[in-house]
């Protein structure tokens, strides 16, 4: 797209007339609310939020030995991914370094789908591509101008999924299908994945059939759901965001806390260090005295905890500084954050340096807060 030019997703319409608050979310009008956050954020939690995601990318991987190239870039051990099934991967540089995390589904053996992040796709793309066989075994498509994704997410998705699409769209947790026949006439495929931590969704559509499908999940009983919400429920859930929990390129030299090996991030799924693959020897040279990626929740009222917030022990030493942090919805605005810590357990006691005057007590957590 052209500088300072922003991309309408296929649904663009759809959100206009639902009075949404559309914002600019790297370099596309995507809605941050419809209500308000709070109200769309329970919705998701007690009954089913539906999603715009088409920002991300769809990355098509082909080839006789695709599932050995990608594993080789990737921190996922992918070649034990059996057909049909999703999973969660790391792609790190030379230096060991977070590019970005993705969902991938195995179609087959010379198959695989995989979603990069918004800001990342042009990245990713870039690098994927220069990591290719020189004897084009393995092919890159980019199917992410053309395709259009939903998320449907909440213990009632599929309720409200079996309604529009029947009950032979249904697909399990981390689990992948083309779509089959139905009434709406819609094509494309759908995975048991999501960013909130509910039961639900991802389907991923032709640009042409999106409004349909939106418009038939509303009706069916979905509340549309902004980035606000968004944001909160994956926080909920101890989500990284790309941009936020790690970045890459290293944005500042000034400071320790943006860019992340996997190592770091203590994600208990995306890492097996069982193969080899790009940036792995930073990962092994790592003690128990570096910082890791930890939760910490409020133990009693002030200031709300929020991205780059330092944290201290009760010594007053500065040990890390939060990555991402809001009020809990889910647990009536109780303020909780995420981010790196050095020398700190699960339930340690901390105080989170919320403001200049303030410093709130804290107890550390190993998400799910929720």
């Amino acid at each position: 797209m052209a500088s300072g030019e922003l991309v309408r997703t296929a649904l663009y319409d759809e959100h206009v007339a639902l009075e949404a608050n559309i914002v600019d979310f790297h370099g596309f009008e995507l809605p941050i609310w419809y209500s308000n956050i709070k109200e769309e954020h329970l919705a998701t939690r007690s009954g089913a939020g539906m999603f715009d995601v088409s920002h991300m990318g769809t990355f098509r991987f082909t080839g006789p030995k695709v599932k050995e190239w990608l594993e080789s870039v990737a921190t996922q051990k992918v070649t034990s991914i059996t057909d049909g099934r999703c999973a969660y991967t790391h792609f790190l540089d030379g230096d060991g370094y977070i590019i970005d995390d993705m969902i991938f589904a195995v179609v087959s053996e010379q198959e695989i789908l995989g979603v990069p992040n918004a800001s990342m796709i042009s990245v990713m793309w870039d690098w994927l591509n220069d990591k290719l066989p020189v004897d084009n075994s393995v092919i890159i498509k980019d199917l992410s101008p053309e395709m259009s994704i939903i998320a449907l997410q909440g213990p009632k998705s599929e309720q409200l999924l079996t309604s529009v699409l029947g009950k032979e769209n249904h697909v399990g947790r981390f689990r992948w299908q083309q779509i089959m026949t139905n009434t709406l006439g819609v094509s494309g495929w759908i995975q048991g994945t999501g960013y909130t931590g509910e039961s639900g969704y991802e389907i991923f559509i032709p640009n042409s059939d999106a409004a349909k499908l939106w418009r038939s999940l509303i009706d069916a009983g979905a509340t549309p759901v902004g980035l606000g919400a968004r944001d909160t429920l994956r926080l909920e859930k101890g989500y990284l965001l790309s941009g936020v929990d790690f970045c890459w390129p290293q944005l500042d030299d000034s400071t320790e806390f943006l860019a992340r090996d996997s190592w770091e991030t203590n994600v208990p799924f995306g890492l097996d260090m069982d193969h080899d693959f790009i940036g792995k020897s930073r990962l092994e040279s790592h003690d128990s005295n570096d910082a890791r990626w930890w939760g910490v929740k409020y133990t009693e009222k002030g200031p709300l905890p929020r991205p780059g917030k330092e944290v201290a022990n009760f010594a007053g030493e500065i040990i890390g500084r939060l990555s991402s942090g809001a009020p809990s919805p889910s647990l009536g605005n109780v303020g909780i954050g995420i981010g790196y810590l050095k020398g700190v357990s699960e339930g340690d006691e901390v105080m989170v340096v919320a403001s200049p005057r303030k410093s709130v007590k804290a107890v550390v957590v190993r998400p799910p807060f929720v």
